[in-house]
């Protein structure tokens, strides 16, 4: 057969392939294969193989080709046909020895761009040495190596920062403690034209950083992508109104405790893309605080109809069983949900509020240790434990806990509320008061009722240290924030009875 009749089949192969032809991509690759045995061709065969879901005999078809292990690209390709089969120690084997640092460096990496494949591609590609950390650090977290698995995702976006799947990993499965992704972030080499990805990134990671900081992480995205695309109008429209973008925005409200804007937020969001699951996760969460339980059980029942093996659908029914106070029931959802994925950190926690709720403390315990064991970047697990001890008053044992929240998240406003109310119980007046204030400098101005028993509770510290003035003042702030709380208006009197 000649040249131009070959080059026409591997036309009608990647044709096959955009139209999801997959037995027509496969008949066709391997008479290619079968006529030129150009390594670039048996490649071709084997990933229309892999599309077509015949991982075994794909990975027969790169085993038995010379140059597996020569080339990165046969390598990675019958690694992935292991990883589909679940052989995670053969797919490590496959990947090949390499070691990597505390700081998500490869050390004696072997690994080199494809010797046979894609020389003339224009497109822009990811780098495969980072495509192949990624897949290490999937293969370690399915052996429930997760130390490993941390450092392999770090190393696979330092290879190359358009490897978002490994920072996702990084943040979704809490692997990373603020400080920790804040550095990882600043160490990453953007291309010049990957201003706009930087500033993406920057708004997807933990939000407890200062209000004007958060603010401003923004509007650098939005200004970026006016830089970067300044000859087409229509794309700075597109990048405003993203899903993505959006979703981190009510992130921010949500950590922020503006759960009405959040719930405002997602609600518009779930209307343009109603299966986009990081915005219904928020909206959960959001509705959770606002008490919405027909908006949990309308969720609830659509997202079990549409994804019925997805650990958030059952966390939803959970939620709404919560909502409304059953928690046996919800303790049963988020227990399922925790079995269809451990690694989903919101209905471990779920769970072990279920069981505090009913003030069964050993096994919220239990599950909290759990969340803090598998995410080591999530500071809730190890505040919910505090607050446990808190319940059982061994405040020593709580303000342990709280500061280790406080190395995890330094930022989180409800960390530093929590050490002052363990200050206030073992009667150290002045370090309460100290807490208190610190939490309420945290906090987005102007304060949201969430903040209102903070504001009591300085009022409270001041009192007993008979700073009577500044009690009042916030006893006042505490009413104008909410107007029906007893225990602010039986604190005001009793100090000016004090008085």
């Amino acid at each position: 057969m000649r040249e131009e009749e070959i080059e026409k089949l591997r036309g009608v192969v990647r044709d096959c392939v955009s139209k999801h032809l997959y037995s027509s991509a496969i008949f066709f690759a391997d008479k290619v294969a079968a006529f030129t045995e150009d390594p670039a061709d048996i490649y071709m065969q084997a990933q229309a193989l892999f599309l077509g879901r015949h991982f075994r005999r794909a990975f027969h078809l790169l085993n038995a080709s010379k140059i597996v292990l020569r080339d990165p690209r046969f390598r990675y390709l019958a690694a992935k046909c292991l990883e589909e089969l679940k052989e995670w120690d053969q797919c490590l084997a496959m990947l090949g020895d390499a070691k990597v640092n505390e700081h998500g460096y490869v050390l004696d990496n072997k690994d080199h761009s494809g010797m046979y494949l894609d020389k003339d591609c224009e497109d822009r590609e990811i780098n495969i040495a980072a495509a192949t950390c990624f897949l290490r650090g999937k293969a370690y977290e399915a052996l429930e190596n997760r130390t490993q698995a941390r450092l392999w995702y770090k190393a696979a976006i330092k290879a190359d920062p358009l490897c978002y799947e490994a920072l996702e990993c990084l943040i979704e499965s809490h692997m990373l403690t603020c400080d920790e992704e804040s550095s990882l972030l600043s160490s990453l080499q953007f291309g010049p034209e990957d201003g706009w990805l930087s500033s993406f990134y920057a708004c997807l990671i933990k939000k407890y950083d200062k209000e004007n900081i958060i603010e401003e992480r923004f509007k650098e995205l939005e200004r970026e992508s006016c830089n970067s695309k300044s000859s087409d109008p229509s794309f700075i429209r597109t990048l405003e109104t993203n899903t993505d973008l959006l979703a981190c925005k009510a992130e921010y409200y949500h950590q922020c405790g503006e759960y009405q804007k959040c719930f405002e937020l997602t609600s518009v969001l779930l209307e343009k893309d109603p299966f986009h699951l990081k915005s219904t996760l928020v909206h959960l969460a959001a509705a959770m605080e606002l008490g919405h339980s027909n908006e949990l059980y309308l969720m609830a029942c659509n997202l079990v109809k549409d994804y019925p093996q997805k650990a958030l659908s059952w966390f939803a029914v959970g939620c709404y069983y919560y909502c409304i106070k059953k928690y046996d029931q919800s303790r049963r959802f988020f227990s399922k949900a925790t079995t269809l994925d451990g690694t989903f950190a919101p209905a471990w926690i779920g769970y072990g509020n279920a069981y505090a709720a009913q003030e069964e403390g050993d096994q919220a315990m239990s599950a909290y240790r759990t969340g803090a064991r598998l995410f080591p970047g999530c500071h809730l697990p190890t505040l919910y434990i505090g607050m446990e001890y808190m319940r059982t008053h061994s405040f020593k044992l709580a303000e342990q806990f709280f500061v280790q929240a406080k190395t995890i998240c330094p930022s989180d406003p409800l960390v530093y509320n929590e050490l002052g109310v363990v200050a206030y119980d073992m009667k150290e007046y002045n370090k309460a008061a100290w807490w208190f204030e610190k939490t309420l400098a945290c906090v987005p101005s102007p304060l949201s009722e969430m903040w209102e028993p903070t504001v009591v509770n300085l009022a409270h510290s001041y009192r007993k240290l008979k700073v009577y003035r500044e009690a009042i003042a916030y006893y006042e702030k505490a009413l104008a924030l909410s107007t029906r709380s007893l225990s602010t208006y039986a604190g005001l009197a009793y100090t000016y009875h004090l008085q």
